[in-house]
Formats: C-alpha cells, structure tokens, sequence
C-alpha cells in the first residue's frame, strides 16, 4: 500500500473514542457551569458581604480581583500541566480546590480569610477548566461530534455567566451571602465521584515530560501584571503608576516569554501554535466579546439595581430572557458551525450581538423592562450564544494531542483577559462620561444613564470591528460531520 493511501486511511479513520464521551461531557461541563455561575454570582453579595464581615471598599476589590488575577494569571500554565501530569488528574485536582475554596469562603469568619479563599479558587479554575476542556477536544475525536461538545461548552459561558446573576440575587434575597459559596459544594462533589466513573483520561503521544520553567514564570507573571494592571484600570486614572507600570511590566515579561520559547529546544508554547491563522484569530477576537460580554453584564446591573432601584432578587429575575434566548442561539450556533464552518457563525454572532449592544443603547432613566430591557438582552443572548460557541471552536482547530491542554489553557486566558479589559475600559468610559455630563448641570440618574449608553455603544462598535477581523483573518474551515479529527 502506498504512503499517500496510508494517510487516506489515517484521515478517515478516527481514533477509538470514548463510549461514554457524552456523559463525561457532562460531568465537565457541570464543573463548567459551577466555575462560570461563580466569576459573576459573587457580584450581587458584595453588599452583604460588607454589612457582616465589615470589609472596606478596598477589600471586596480584591474578594472579586483576588480571584480574576489569580485565574487569569495561571491558566496557560494549567493548560500545559495538564498536557504534561494527565488531563483528568489535573482535572480532579482542580475541581477538589476549587471546592475547598469555596467551603472556606462561605465559612470565612472575617475579610483576609474570604479574600484568601478566593485566590486559591482561581488556582482552582486555572487547574480544572484548560484540563476539563482538553479532555473534551481528545475525547470527541470526529469534528462533527466535537463541534457540537464545544457548541455546548461555549455556550455555558453565556448562560452559566446569566444563571449567576439570576441566582446569587434567588440566594442573598432567601438564604444569605453564604450560600454563594456554599452550593459549589454538592455540585463539585457529585462531579468528582461521576468523573471517577465517566471520564477516561486521554493520554497524547509525544507529549513532553519536561516543564519549560523559565517559560512559565515569565508568562504566569507576565499575564498576572497585565490583567493586574487591567483590573486597577477600573479604579484608578489609566496614567496612574499602579495601572500603566503593571501592564507595561507584564507585556515586558510576555515579550520576554516569546524571546525565550524561540529559543528553547523544548518549550511551553511552540511557535508552531501562532501557525494557524484560523487559532491565531479566534482567540484575538475572543478578547473582543468578552470584554463586551462582561461590561454589558457589569453595567446592565448597575443600570437595574442604582437607577430602577431593583432588588438583588428582582435583578436576578430581570435575566431571565437573556437565558431564555440563549438557548436557540447555542442550537443556530451548531448548525452554522458544522454546516458553513466557524467562521461564518462567528460573524453572524458578533453582528448580532452588536445589535443587542446598539438596543441597549436606548435605555433611559426611567426604563422600561418589556420596551427596552427584555428586546435588547434577547437579541444580545442570541447573538452571544451564537458567537461563543463557534469561537471555542475556532481556538481549538486543529489542535495536536500533545497540545491540547496548552491551546485550552490559551483559550481560557483570553476569555479572563477580556473580562478584564471590558471591566477596565468600558466601565471607565461609562462613568467619566457620567462625571462630565453631572458638572454641565444634568440630573445625577440621567448623567448616569447616558454614560452607559455611550459605553454600550463603544461596545457595539468593538464587536462590529470583531466581525471585520474575522471576515478579513479568519481562514474558512469547514468541520465535516463524519470525518476524522486530523491534528497538525
């Protein structure tokens, strides 16, 4: 048989995949959905966090920054212990962190525990998220299957993000800030004992025994400066010292990190991996949406509970369509993927999207739920459904084995990225603009208001500029329903 057969046949014959990769997928995603519902459920608490545990202002920064700097900081590094100790222990082992943290956050009996608590359940997500989604890209071996496995991991981005604002409000409102905490527990617990059952770990071949140490604590504390520097951004003027020098340093130190992985014979992040324009491009244009995502969450928020005077529970219940319309978007979102490929997928996402943000823009201070809320949060969920997922997909094309936890771990980097990045500048916009507009003499709620709509503008332009990067960068893959996965 000649080589070029040879290769047919590899290319159309997939590995052996898991029998019960579906039900696996869902302990993982379970873990998921735990992880995302936490990066927004805490933001409701923060006032009875103060009332009872007497936290400064400073202090609840940092129970909320604590755990994005510490995250978003180890990811890549979670990513390629994963590669190189096992998916699936890494896995475990993050998850059981993560749900320690959380017992000893709910338990905190002053500020320094709870704000210590929440760093180490960021090195919690660090461990369990690249690893979890490493282990999905090797379990689902056929792109058709593992397009859909990624629709449904996208999409728990946007949703897990909505259910945490709905549910935090359902828990401070009921129960107490405690049980924000607190229900991470059954949920890691039941994952960890069906994850012992379901989920087979997925060994690479070639996969390297040796970790780039230098690579690592250059990229580690050059992403720790930058989202550093990011998260400071929110508080703090951009010429500060503490804002521009943290992310100056922390880009230095990246600079330095890609100096030293050209160089190295065995290196944490290939070059190989910004080889693939389709990878290189879904993950730039991530930062895009989330940023956006998280600013809109951020802002929409504020706007209910400051200026319509809602309850942390009727602020809750105001996502409600935002959950109900996510869902057909995360089923259009497969459907455009497998039959037209990401690309096309990500643009309609990030074009609707853009849309929603531009309805948001109508709001006013007197606001009206079903007029202006409940039309612009439907078509943003729709939109965002849509994009996620296909962007999850994009990151991953045509990731090798031996770096699947890696591209996991750069994946899940850019998403805490842009969380931090939309936080910083569009959160800023949103209230210099309602400073200025209060000194020419404007009530302080309409001052307000009219600085959220210009930053839900700004919003809809970065995500109509994502749609030109991905229509101009982005190659077109199709992702064929019964083919093999052929990693390069």
């Amino acid at each position: 048989m000649s080589t070029v057969e040879n290769r047919s046949r590899e290319r159309v014959t997939a590995p052996e995949a898991n029998p019960r990769r579906w039900q696996a997928l869902a302990v993982l995603a379970l873990v998921q959905f735990m992880i995302v519902i936490d990066n927004t459920i805490v933001n409701i608490a923060l006032p009875s966090i103060r009332n009872d545990l007497g936290t400064s202002q400073a202090g609840l920064a940092w129970v909320v920054n604590g755990y994005l700097l510490t995250a978003g900081g180890l990811l890549l590094l979670g990513g390629r212990f994963a590669d190189l100790l096992g998916r699936k222990r890494i896995f475990v082992i993050g998850t059981s962190v993560f749900a320690f943290a959380s017992l000893t956050s709910g338990a905190a009996w002053n500020s320094e525990v709870l704000i210590a608590s929440r760093f180490l359940q960021g090195v919690g997500e660090a461990l369990a998220s690249p690893a979890a989604l490493a282990l999905i890209v090797l379990m689902f071996t056929t792109p058709g299957e593992r397009a859909k496995a990624l629709g449904i991991w996208g999409g728990l981005a946007g949703i897990g993000a909505t259910v945490g604002v709905l549910l935090s409000g359902v828990l401070v409102d009921l129960a107490n800030w405690r049980w924000v905490f607190f229900i991470n527990i059954p949920i890691a617990i039941i994952a960890l004992v069906l994850c012992a059952k379901l989920v087979q770990d997925a060994p690479a071949q070639g996969v390297r025994r040796k970790l780039d140490v230098t690579g690592g604590l250059l990229v580690t504390g050059g992403l720790i400066l930058v989202v550093n520097g990011l998260l400071r951004a929110a508080e703090h003027p951009w010429g500060s010292f503490g804002v521009w020098g943290s992310i100056v340093a922390g880009v230095v130190l990246l600079g330095l990190f890609v100096l030293v992985e050209a160089r190295s014979d065995d290196p944490m992040m290939p070059l190989r991996f910004f080889a693939n324009r389709t990878r290189v491009s879904a993950n730039v244009t991530t930062i895009l949406l989330t940023s956006a995502m998280a600013a809109m969450f951020f802002l929409v928020t504020l706007y209910v509970q400051q200026v319509l005077g809602y309850s942390p529970l009727q602020s809750g219940l105001a996502y409600i369509p935002f959950c109900i319309a996510f869902i057909p978007g995360m089923v259009l979102s497969t459907q455009l993927v497998t039959r037209f490929g990401p690309k096309t997928a990500i643009i309609v996402g990030f074009v609707v999207s853009a849309a929603g943000m531009l309805l948001l823009a109508r709001i006013d201070a007197h606001g009206s739920f079903w007029g202006q809320l409940v039309p612009a949060t439907a078509v943003l969920a729709f939109g965002l459904a849509i994009g996620l997922p296909a962007l999850q997909n994009a990151a991953l094309h045509e990731l090798s084995d031996e770096d699947a936890g890696l591209g996991s771990g750069v994946q899940t980097s850019v998403q805490q990225l842009g969380s931090a990045l939309g936080l910083a500048v569009l959160t800023t916009i949103a209230l210099n603009h309602a400073a200025n507009a209060v000194t020419t003499g404007v009530v302080q709620n309409e001052a307000t208001v009219s600085g959220y709509r210009l930053a839900f503008v700004v919003a809809a332009v970065v995500l109509a500029v994502g749609a030109g990067l991905v229509a101009a960068f982005m190659q077109k893959v199709t992702v064929p329903e019964n083919a093999a996965a052929v990693p390069v």
